[in-house]
């Protein structure tokens, strides 16, 4: 299972040949189930209810969790954040309304860098030649003064580069050029971003 080390012991899925989650096992430890309830109960009561503008209130929460999220940051609070202490983001780095941050793994976002409203951040999968299934997780980077647009998708241990673009509803599965233009499903380079 040796996907799964890109993620903390904590964060990590259980070996499914031991706890075969398909017939009714855990995927993941009491531990961490119970950190992710706790989080989905502060989040609710305290979050996603709040102000667009209080940005700084879900800030804070999220790093009171184990997130490492510069102050800057902009969370809306109908993001969605499977486990905080897998998510780091940078100055001014933005994860829009409705956005899926499925962060089983890291997700890092790098300053500046905009996911816009509904995108879904899927940072986990299963190994579909295994027979028990396997969950394994592999982080997502975003970097800097990138931008994935609305409702994209964007794959398991993909590294989008600095300034690249990724349209709407595109998806995405493979790594991006710093300022690539990437558009479609499978998404394919478009052209090249032009420095004003």
């Amino acid at each position: 299972m040796g996907e799964s080390a890109t993620a903390s012991d904590n964060t990590a899925p259980l070996d499914y040949r031991e706890t075969r989650p398909t017939e009714g096992g855990a995927s993941y430890s009491l531990r961490q189930r119970f950190q992710r309830l706790t989080w989905n109960v502060t989040w609710t009561l305290l979050a996603s209810w709040t102000p667009a503008p209080l940005h700084r209130w879900r800030v804070f929460l999220l790093r009171l969790f184990g997130a490492n999220v510069h102050p800057s940051a902009h969370v809306y609070r109908s993001a969605k954040i499977w486990l905080p202490q897998n998510l780091t983001m940078g100055p001014h780095a933005c994860l829009g309304p409705k956005v899926n941050c499925y962060n089983m793994a890291m997700i890092t976002l790098d300053d500046h860098a905009i996911v816009s409203q509904g995108t879904h951040l899927c940072a986990g999968t299963h190994d579909v030649d295994d027979e028990h299934f396997q969950l394994f997780a592999k982080p997502i980077a975003i970097g800097a003064h990138a931008w994935i647009a609305a409702e994209a998708f964007i794959g398991p241990g993909v590294a989008l580069g600095e300034r690249c673009v990724v349209g709407a509803r595109a998806v995405l599965f493979k790594d991006t050029a710093p300022d690539g233009i990437y558009a479609g499903n499978p998404a394919k380079l478009i052209r090249q971003r032009r420095r004003s």
